[in-house]
This record gives structure tokens, sequence and C-alpha cells, in this order.
């Protein structure tokens, strides 16, 4: 009996032929980006407050967004598809994307409109943060508005749930392609929409407070099994500090530790990279084990700078943090 994550690869079979034609990319994300406004502070307010912050970041966001940047940064060609603004964020997201080896040939800009912005405050003792955003007034991608043949002869499609009616026409497209659909369910960020997308999704990685708000049970079993029931081969429920839970459609269960970072000073990001990272072994035929525990070790540096996407690491750097880990037995 095939594993589900030879399934998955089965899927992809044809990618060898098709990544030589132009515009082929390892995988395609789907989300809304944004600007992150950062700022370490000593507390969180609970009352009107004044305090200076210890350090401060103007950069990038969007967990689809720096997913694709993770995976660019691990050696893989990625492409973001969104709808901005032709406002200052706008302009900063697609210069970051440009830099950062993204390609934004697929980011429609709308004009006389604004571009999400996000401000983050971090708790400089434990990298703890809070979360205040703005949407911008730009409207959401249409189905209409993708570009089919990218999603197409693309190999991982990448995706929240953000502009929704096109992430339920991108993955079929994906799904009549033989793309592997790969769906991020962040904390507090299930609502019944999503149903049908994770029915339409091949790889599910989601926060357990999703998982248990998407199977009405509190417990990572059932959860599992109810996520899996729904459509995934793979489903990982991801918890923080205390690690991940990988879970298949062949029976195969085991929890991943979270690595021990050299020193935390932001959280932001983490689980975007968690998921970047393991779309980057997937890609490499890594079994499950292994993509667990290279996405851990990227999800681990990625926390000891300031910033979502400031510490990402590449492939070769990923590798020797492993074998550092291992070592010293920080797991």
């Amino acid at each position: 009996m095939q594993s589900a994550l030879e399934l998955l690869h089965l899927k992809s079979a044809n990618f060898e032929t098709v990544r030589a034609a132009a515009k082929v990319f390892d995988v395609v994300g789907l989300g809304v980006s944004t600007v992150d406004l950062m700022m370490v502070v000593d507390e969180f307010p609970s009352h009107e407050l004044v305090q200076r912050a210890h350090g401060s970041l103007l950069q990038g966001g969007g967990p689809i967004a720096t997913a694709m940047v993770a995976l660019s940064r691990l050696g893989c060609r990625t492409a973001m598809v969104d709808k901005l603004g032709d406002d200052w964020r706008g302009k900063h997201i697609l210069e970051e994307f440009e830099q950062e080896g993204v390609s934004n040939d697929h980011i429609i800009v709308a004009k006389g409109h604004t571009s999400s912005i996000a401000a983050i405050l971090v708790r400089k003792g434990d990298g703890a943060r809070t979360i205040t955003y703005s949407p911008g007034n730009v409207e959401e991608l249409s189905a209409s508005e993708l570009p089919e043949h990218v999603i197409s002869s693309s190999r991982i499609l990448h995706l929240n749930g953000r502009h929704l009616e096109a992430c339920l026409a991108s993955a079929r497209i994906a799904r009549g392609h033989g793309v592997v659909v790969s769906f991020d369910g962040g904390a507090h960020r299930f609502n019944e929409q999503l149903r049908q997308l994770i029915r339409l999704t091949d790889i599910c990685i989601v926060a357990r407070q999703f998982a248990y708000a998407f199977s009405g049970k509190e417990d990572l079993q059932g959860s599992a099994a109810k996520l899996l029931s729904s459509g995934p081969q793979i489903v990982v429920i991801t918890a923080g500090v205390e690690g991940s839970w990988v879970f298949d459609q062949m029976g195969q269960c085991f929890h991943q530790p979270a690595f021990k970072a050299g020193g935390t000073v932001d959280t932001t990001g983490a689980g975007d990279a968690y998921h970047g990272a393991f779309l980057c072994g997937i890609l490499n035929n890594y079994d499950l084990r292994e993509c667990a525990e290279f996405a851990s070790a990227v999800a681990a540096i990625n926390t000891e700078e300031l910033g979502g996407r400031s510490a990402l690491p590449s492939f070769n750097q990923t590798i020797k943090r492993l074998v550092e880990y291992k070592l010293a037995g920080l797991q």
C-alpha cells in the first residue's frame, strides 16, 4: 500500500516534464500580503500607556507571503498571487518580494486603493506578540483574475482562505492538473466557509486552536481524524513551543518536539516559516518525519530576530543548525 506522501509525489510526477516550460514554480502562494510595523516593548498595554520601544522594524508580512519568502530562501522557486493597492504599502510589499526572489508578476495592483498593514507589539521577555491590523480597501481577488496557467503548471499551491472565492477556484484548477494543494489554518482563523476549501486540500497544517474549532473536539486525535475524513492526505497540528503532531491517511501519527531557539526574540512568522519549510521537505522527497523535523528547525531559527522574515535561513544554514540541535540535544 502506498503512503500518503507517495500519493502526493505521484500527483506531481510529471513535474520534471513541465519544469522546463516558462513560468513554472515549485510553489505558488495565494493570500493577503501585508506590511508589518513591529515594536519590541516591555509589556502589552492594558490601559493608557506611553513606553519606549527597544527596537522597531518595517517589514512585509502575511502568512502565505511569509511562507513564500521562507521557501525562496530555502532554494525553491516561488510566486505570489494577490491584489494590492497602489499606495506606499503596496510598493513596499512588491519591492520586498523582488528582493527575496519571490515572483510578483501575478500580483494585481488596483489604482486608488490601499494595502493591508499590521501593527505588532512584541514582548521583550518572551517574544510573545499582539497584533492589530487594517485590511486596506482593495477588493478581494476574484476567480476571474486568477493566472490559471501559473497555478496549473506549479508543483504545490499554498493558500489559507483569504480571497476565498479565488482560493476555491484555484484549488479546483490545481486538483485538475495534479498540483498538490496545501492549506494553512492559523489560530483564531476558522470559519465555516473554510470547510469547503479543506475538502480540496492535500496537505492541511493548522494551529491547535483551529483544529479544535473545526472538529468541535478538544483532543488532538479526534480533531486530526475529523480533518482527515474531510479529504486531506496529511494533517499537521501545530502548538508553538509544544511542537507539532503529524497524521496521515495511512494511520501514521507522531509528535515532533519544537527545537529550542538560541534566544527567542520574536515569535512572529514562526508558523509561516514552519509551513514553508514543511513544503520544502515535500519538494525534496523527505519522509514525513524529516519534513516535520526540518520545518521545526526553520521555525525555531526564525524566532531569533525581530520580524517574521529577518532570520529565515537558507537550506544549508538549516541543515547545519539541525546537526547542532541534535548534538546539543536541544529538542
